[in-house]
């Protein structure tokens, strides 16, 4: 019985080193040199909250504000376009081979990089794209519409092209695992479709919902290179902020709103998992 746990632990070291070295001591690093102070040409080892202090400016704030407000439109957009999807996979085509073939034709923009499938969008959506040619032809509007890219609309709809397939496949697992007997007693005493997605698919649902959403809130809140390219350098996030700052060597600053960064995403994870016991469920 004495070398069973030590078996456990045996088996769980390799594991555990990998997070200790690969996650543990850069997040600790990151988190002293956010103490440090800095200077234009070296780093400074005092401690300091001087770059935590600077974050507390409203340009600062409007900045994660715009990237909350990123997060919440692409998560709302992901959610309502994975759910439907993954709906339609599990419950209305019956066909394992056709719900194989599906899921490759959602995972064919993955097979080329993520710049790739944002640039693809600057023929369609510019001044002289595809779209606005086709709007000017049919007489729809009498110039071209600019807001169609490096706007808000641009970073939102390449943020929802991106990453809707991490909204899509936890959902569809979960979708997968329910009886479908359930929907059919669902039916048989009385309720419509509607009420049965929402009173039966929904809650047993919820694994899935919460596991997509961990995974685009994460990526939407870190993102830089996306709004870089689709905004035009225009809009600032909170990932652009640092990348900028590390750019420039102000690793302090730069470590400071990592570290707060990193403090709000895993605030809105802890609330996504009081919906569900991940461990329990999966």
């Amino acid at each position: 019985m004495s070398a069973r746990p030590l078996a456990a632990w045996v088996q769980a070291a390799p594991l555990a080193a990998v997070f200790a070295v690969f996650f543990v001591v850069p997040l600790a690093l990151v988190v002293m040199v956010s103490f440090w102070q800095a200077t234009d040409y070296e780093l400074i080892p005092a401690f300091t909250l001087q770059a935590y202090a600077d974050l507390a400016s409203d340009v600062t704030l409007r900045t994660y504000l715009s990237t909350l407000k990123f997060c919440v439109i692409v998560w709302a957009l992901t959610l309502a376009i994975g759910f439907t999807v993954a709906y339609f996979v599990a419950f209305h085509v019956r066909s394992l081979l056709w719900q194989t073939v599906l899921f490759v034709l959602c995972t064919v923009p993955f097979w080329t990089s993520n710049v790739i499938r944002m640039i693809s969008w600057i023929p369609l959506l510019g001044r002289n794209g595809l779209v606005n040619d086709t709007l000017l032809a049919m007489g729809v509007v009498e110039q071209p519409v600019e807001w169609l890219l490096f706007s808000d609309f641009s970073v939102v709809l390449a943020f929802v092209h991106l990453y809707t397939m991490f909204m899509i496949v936890p959902i569809f697992n979960s979708m997968m695992r329910i009886d479908r007997r359930l929907l059919e007693a669902a039916r048989d005493g009385g309720a419509t479709p509607w009420q049965a997605v929402w009173h039966v698919v929904v809650p047993l649902c919820k694994t899935g919902i919460v596991i997509g959403s961990i995974f685009v809130i994460a990526l939407v809140m870190g993102d830089f290179v996306t709004v870089g390219v689709m905004g035009g350098q225009q809009i600032a996030s909170v990932g652009k902020i640092i990348q900028t700052q590390a750019n420039v060597l102000q690793f302090p600053a730069a470590a400071a709103n990592a570290v707060v960064l990193l403090a709000v995403v895993l605030v809105m994870i802890a609330a996504l998992m009081r919906l569900v016991d991940l461990r329990r469920e999966l």
